[in-house]
């Protein structure tokens, strides 16, 4: 591969695996860490960065006042990445105050100091946190892979009629939607 890929993973936090957790994501979301950690061996293996980008919310928080519980508190258990990935002493935890990685997180010119030309996204959930990820990295001028296997929305439904959405469009190959074999097929 000629590119420089970072992997995104977006939002794998405890609150969102927690069984009386008021989303239906948890089980949906358990699938992912096997093939994400293999992704993540894969990057450590080609010295490649892993960044774990997280929710991190004040209590009051603005998105609060919908429908949305409160989750993801900043400074909170349920705030840090789940245990069962491999997270590691030398990759990168974004907390993020919004839905996409690149807000108010300093992405961007971490990704740019270290001549990252791609992003492959991971996590959850498809139509939101990821999706909105995946478009402000194409807005910063990445490549963009959107990793199938690797993400999950609130139902499989859900994630196939998003990811459907983007499989033939006209950034290609600019945004791309792959499985993460495809992608260390690519590395």
């Amino acid at each position: 591969m000629a590119e420089k890929p970072a992997l995104l993973i977006i939002d794998m936090v405890k609150d969102y695996f927690r069984e009386d957790q008021p989303y239906p994501i948890t089980p949906l979301a358990r699938k992912l860490i096997p093939p994400i950690n293999t992704l993540i061996a894969e990057f450590r293996k080609k010295n490649l960065p892993v960044i774990f980008s997280t929710d991190s919310f004040k209590a009051d928080d603005f998105i609060f006042k919908g429908r949305m519980h409160p989750h993801a508190i900043q400074g909170t258990e349920g705030a840090k990445v789940v245990e069962d990935l491999d997270m590691a002493p030398q990759d990168l935890w974004l907390p993020k105050p919004r839905f996409s990685a690149f807000f108010n997180t300093g992405l961007e010119t971490i990704l740019k100091d270290q001549k990252v030309t791609l992003c492959a996204v991971a996590g959850i959930a498809t139509s939101f946190c990821v999706l909105a990820t995946a478009m402000d990295s194409l807005c910063h001028d990445f490549k963009t892979v959107i990793l199938e296997d690797c993400a999950t929305a609130f139902s499989e439904q859900a994630h196939t009629q998003c990811l459907d959405l983007y499989r033939k469009n006209p950034l290609y190959p600019l945004f791309r939607i792959m499985t993460s074999r495809e992608l260390i097929t690519e590395l």
